[in-house]
């Protein structure tokens, strides 16, 4: 119910949104506006994911476990979303999500809320004996 509110409110907003500003500026400037803010947010999304990515793979090299640079990346893609959406408040918010300080509090603050278990302990089981281990080399002949 919660989505179907938000697919029908959110492009009633965003509507009425660009129709009082189409008002106010006229309709081929809010036309062009919508448009040069997609490519402008096109081109800020793609240069600040290749450095994030960048940035993974030399975490990756030393050995570190990328985890805030993959939340980062999964940010970017829903702010490149956002900036392809026609409308100025999803722009905003895409733009908004493009400063690094804020995307990364708001990934802190949603690391803290939810409770992230590390990898290792999800896949790892103590090995299961049964009976006696005899250690030993062998040698195949055929």
């Amino acid at each position: 119910m919660l989505f179907l509110a938000l697919f029908i409110l959110i492009p009633i907003v965003e509507l009425y949104t660009m129709l009082a500003v189409s008002h106010e500026i006229g309709a081929l400037s809010t036309v062009s506006l919508v448009l040069l803010t997609a490519i402008i947010g096109g081109f800020l999304v793609r240069f600040q994911g290749l450095s994030v990515l960048m940035r993974s793979q030399a975490m990756l090299a030393r050995g570190e476990q990328p985890a805030i640079e993959m939340f980062e990346g999964m940010v970017l893609l829903i702010c490149g979303f956002m900036l392809l959406l026609p409308g100025f408040i999803s722009d905003t918010l895409g733009f908004l999500l493009l400063i690094p300080p804020l995307r990364r509090k708001i990934i802190w603050t949603f690391l803290k809320k939810v409770q992230v278990k590390p990898a290792n302990d999800v896949f790892y089981e103590e090995p299961k004996t049964q009976g006696t281990i005899i250690d030993g080399t062998f040698k195949r002949e055929d």
